[in-house]
């Protein structure tokens, strides 16, 4: 809507710097540490290295964004003030497509920087040791890398490719059901952080044909005995649509914490020509404060 005659337009001041102290990052992750499990699992030696942490500050709050890079490809988190992420992704957008993570409030701010699809509210759900109530009706293996092509045979059985390398599965925890010498459920990890003692449960999957049996809780009940083994924190995240799988992970536990939303993004500048001014302009304009410094009009 146009302002009236004679009106000028509000302007929000963030500072924005990058990163690179851990124990400063790992302060403000911890605030919600449900929510934020796989960002701090990000801190891991191994894997901070290739990661790059954004954060505003300004009158209307802080804002927090991780631009990461994995095996399985490129991800980007955020959390805090709406306008304080609209700030840091103006100048600071990330990889040209990635796998996004947010809360429902974030989306207008990442729709300035994306084009979102594949657009899927969440709930994060969470268990700590003293909640946890395993269930063993079937009989769960722990897999390997030797395992990888059973188990990108399996990932695939619903038509979509699975790309899975050795190193995937024997760098977390990954659990499996066979029935007759085939593999036909698996449950495993996205992050592992000893370090950060939280981890976060996923690629629970199993065949289409043998779904309904109680598999799948079998196998993550054995992934989530493990990490809790090793963490004081162990999370999931489920299509809330997805009863079953609800009311499974009740079943072992685990309580819903937080909304979410994941969704795959494409930069709308894909040259990245409009950031980099954006840029440059803001670490003119904030010289004096040694932070770049972005005004967003209102």
């Amino acid at each position: 809507m146009p302002l009236p005659r004679g009106a000028s337009r509000q302007s929000i001041d963030f500072l924005i710097e990058h990163l690179t102290d851990g124990d400063i990052i790992r302060r403000q992750l911890r605030a919600q540490v449900d929510y934020t499990a796989y960002a701090l699992g990000q801190l891991e030696p191994g894997l901070i290295e290739r990661t790059h942490w954004f954060r505003a500050q300004g009158e209307t709050g802080t804002g927090l964004a991780l631009h990461s890079r994995g095996g399985l490809g490129d991800a980007t988190f955020l959390m805090g003030s709406t306008e304080a992420v609209e700030a840091i992704l103006s100048i600071h957008p990330g990889p040209q497509q990635t796998y996004l993570t947010c809360q429902p409030q974030h989306l207008d701010s990442i729709r300035s920087a994306y084009r979102l699809s594949n657009q899927q509210p969440m709930i994060r759900m969470g268990v700590k040791p003293d909640e946890f109530k395993p269930v063993k009706r079937h009989s769960a293996v722990r897999l390997s890398g030797l395992d990888v092509r059973r188990i990108n045979g399996l990932y695939s059985s619903d038509g979509a490719p699975s790309f899975y390398a050795p190193e995937h599965i024997d760098t977390g925890i990954y659990f499996g059901v066979f029935v007759e010498g085939n593999l036909v459920s698996i449950a495993g990890t996205h992050v592992v952080s000893p370090q950060e003692r939280v981890a976060v449960v996923g690629n629970v999957f199993s065949h289409p044909a043998a779904r309904g049996r109680g598999y799948a809780t079998a196998t993550t009940s054995a992934v989530t005995e493990g990490l809790l083994e090793m963490c004081d924190t162990v999370v999931l995240t489920v299509d809330p649509k997805n009863t079953p799988a609800v009311a499974s992970y009740r079943r072992l536990g685990y309580e819903e914490k937080c909304a979410l939303v994941e969704a795959s993004g494409v930069r709308r500048d894909p040259a990245g020509l409009g950031s980099f001014f954006r840029r440059v302009r803001a670490g003119v304009r904030g010289r004096r404060h040694g932070r770049a410094l972005v005004s967003l009009r209102r």
